[in-house]
């Protein structure tokens, strides 16, 4: 099992989708029925001891619910602390770049880092900020494109 500060992937198909689906119809149902509440809430598990129930924050029983609804539509899902420290490679492929390209991005101060000896380590919480800055930046630029192309007649 992955310890906390690394994090847990399950890669597509790893789960069933159908019984991804059927998990999160029943807790979206628990969910909504009791919306507004923020009591912890009782899991009954359908195997193992009788009579006991797992006992799960409120805003634990949501985050599961929207990895669910990632399982069940056939996408993988990562877990993974805010305060973790990842390797080069490991934040490579989060971001779904070479490690050489992310090295780049390092060199060019373009996402924080610190130097453990030889090895760079980054934060989990800068790798995602430069992620939804670049994101935002490639949305603007595909608006950018869209409006020019609409004033020039390309539509």
């Amino acid at each position: 099992m992955a310890t906390a500060a690394q994090g847990r992937k399950l890669e597509p198909g790893v789960i069933k989708a159908q019984d991804a689906e059927r998990a999160l119809r029943r807790l979206n149902s628990y969910l909504e029925h009791t919306e507004g509440a923020s009591d912890d809430i009782r899991v009954h598990l359908e195997a193992g001891a009788q009579g006991e129930a797992l006992v799960l924050p409120r805003p634990v029983a949501e985050m599961f619910a929207a990895l669910l609804a990632a399982l069940a539509s056939g996408k993988g899902v990562r877990v993974m602390p805010v305060d973790a420290e990842l390797t080069t490679q490991q934040a490579a492929d989060v971001l779904d770049v070479s490690r050489p390209y992310l090295i780049g991005l390092l060199d060019d101060e373009k996402i924080p880092y610190r130097r453990v000896g030889r090895h760079r380590r980054i934060r989990f919480e800068d790798l995602m900020r430069y992620k939804r800055e670049d994101d935002q930046r490639r949305h603007d630029a595909a608006n950018r494109l869209a409006q020019l192309g609409q004033e020039l007649g390309l539509d």
